[in-house]
């Protein structure tokens, strides 16, 4: 197993539940704006150790979900800010390129001191 990402929650914005009703999370580094911090899941960590893939595992509280899709500036983006939507989805497409789509399951609960990884298996 590959980790590409191993980063720790240090924060849940105030809107964090609301942007789990729509089936999404977003992540940013720790030295997000100010008033993007109220949606986000701020963590510690910004430093890919290999490119994120579609195969990938996104892992959240212990719990897996498959990477389907990942956007042309994901990489970039989380790579800079930390930051990447994170759509709940099932889909394997998305027009925002900042976008990483997994698998269509339930968002577990999320709270500060949790794991957030992404794995090659």
């Amino acid at each position: 197993m590959m980790t590409k990402l191993y980063s720790t929650i240090t924060e849940l914005g105030g809107e964090c539940d609301m942007m789990k009703e729509e089936n999404m999370l977003i992540l940013f580094h720790e030295d997000v704006p100010q008033e993007l911090k109220e949606i986000a899941v701020v963590h510690n960590n910004k430093n890919l150790q290999n490119k994120v893939e579609s195969g990938d595992y996104l892992v959240l509280n212990e719990e897996k979900f498959e990477i389907l899709f990942v956007g042309s500036k994901a990489n970039e983006t989380l790579e800079e800010m930390g930051h990447a939507t994170i759509q709940f989805n099932g889909q394997s497409t998305s027009d925002l390129p900042g976008t990483i789509c997994v698998e269509a399951k339930t968002i577990p609960a999320l709270e500060a001191a949790q794991e957030i990884k992404i794995i090659r298996e």
